[in-house]
């Protein structure tokens, strides 16, 4: 029995062995393995940390620009906020100029009848008037009548001309003017010195100072005035000419169609 179970132990020691020998290897390739794994690790860890890194300062950057743009817009907002109050604004001023190009129209459409009138009452003044300075003043007439009738001339031109017009006739009776005309005296034409006060007295005299006279208002006529007239009518036609100072005149004032 002895000597059967020495037989035996022998390859079963070999068997061991052979046995641990491998399991040696196993354990030496096993942390290898092991080895290799932790590097690889550490290299992906390493690889991480710099995509983490490279995220970051990408997130910083996106942050960044994220602010900047933050403010732009708010800036935007601002502006956008200014416009809308200035469109706003700029539309009811547009309402307003309608309105008053409404306005407008419709007194364009009213000035042109306004100025016919107001020239037919200017040329029927003149006509009843004092007869003085006519040619100059139907002249004037005649260039404001052919303003009323021409097309292009804008209706505000056509009534400047005709109150330049009423302003002139104006004038008249505030001054003191002489010039020389030719009047029909006694059936004859004459070259006299006219003296015009205001539209008070419209007197006349000769350049010989031999007849001296007046218009009269009531009968629409020159009346030869009395020889005490003479020296007034001569001084007042030098102070009109300015050739003498001012000073107090008799002048004849026709009342009644009777002058004394």
């Amino acid at each position: 029995m002895i000597k059967h179970v020495k037989r035996i132990s022998l390859p079963l020691l070999l068997c061991f062995a052979v046995t641990a020998s491998a399991n040696e290897v196993s354990v030496e390739v096993n942390m290898e393995s092991i080895l290799e794994i932790g590097r690889e690790n550490q290299t992906l860890s390493a690889s991480s940390q710099d995509r983490i890194d490279n995220t970051e300062r990408q997130t910083d950057k996106l942050i960044n620009e994220y602010k900047v743009v933050s403010k732009q817009v708010e800036g935007l907002k601002l502006y956008n906020a200014q416009k809308r109050i200035q469109i706003q604004a700029q539309l009811d001023l547009m309402d307003k100029l309608d309105e008053q190009l409404v306005q407008v129209v419709v007194m364009q459409r009213q000035i042109p009848p306004l100025s016919r009138r107001m020239y037919e009452g200017l040329k029927s003044f003149i006509s009843l008037d004092l007869p003085f300075r006519l040619g100059e003043r139907e002249e004037r007439l005649s260039f404001i009548q052919k303003a009323l009738d021409n097309p292009t001339v804008s209706p505000a031109e056509q009534l400047r001309q005709v109150l330049e017009g009423y302003t002139v006739e104006s004038e008249y009776g505030m001054k003191m003017d002489t010039y020389k005309d030719t009047i029909t005296i006694d059936g004859q034409d004459r070259e006299v010195n006219i003296l015009r006060v205001g539209r008070l007295v419209l007197a006349y005299q000769t350049s010989d100072l031999d007849q001296t006279g007046v218009w009269n208002k009531e009968t629409n006529t020159w009346e030869e005035l009395p020889s005490r007239y003479r020296n007034p009518v001569k001084n007042g036609i030098r102070i009109a000419q300015k050739l003498q100072t001012v000073n107090i005149l008799e002048m004849p004032i026709p009342a009644a169609g009777v002058v004394q």
